[in-house]
């Protein structure tokens, strides 16, 4: 993530809170009241946060898992690619015999 991102996401987190502010007082609560929902919308969203992350992490879905899956994959196939067709119908029979 670029600084300018963290930035951005910082304002919008920001902004939803003055928003949720402003809502909840347009709509009769009073300044504490007010003050205490649109924290409460904002801890909300953080918790909902959380467990999305902790989703990604426990299911190996973060962007590290992902690349060294994909590299995993190109070096296997780049070993497949350099085998002889005989080492690669020996390495098919001693798999099927396992």
């Amino acid at each position: 993530m670029r600084r300018i991102d963290a930035i951005l996401i910082a304002f919008g987190v920001f902004l939803v809170g003055g928003v949720a502010y402003t809502l909840f007082q347009l709509f009769g609560f009073d300044s504490i009241d007010a003050g205490i929902w649109s924290q409460t919308v904002l801890i909300l969203g953080l918790i909902g946060w959380v467990i999305t992350y902790l989703v990604r992490v426990f299911t190996k879905n973060m962007t590290y898992h992902r690349q060294v899956r994909i590299y995993q994959d190109a070096l296997l196939a780049k070993q497949l690619e350099k085998m002889s067709p005989e080492e690669l119908e020996k390495l098919m029979t001693d798999d099927k015999s396992q």
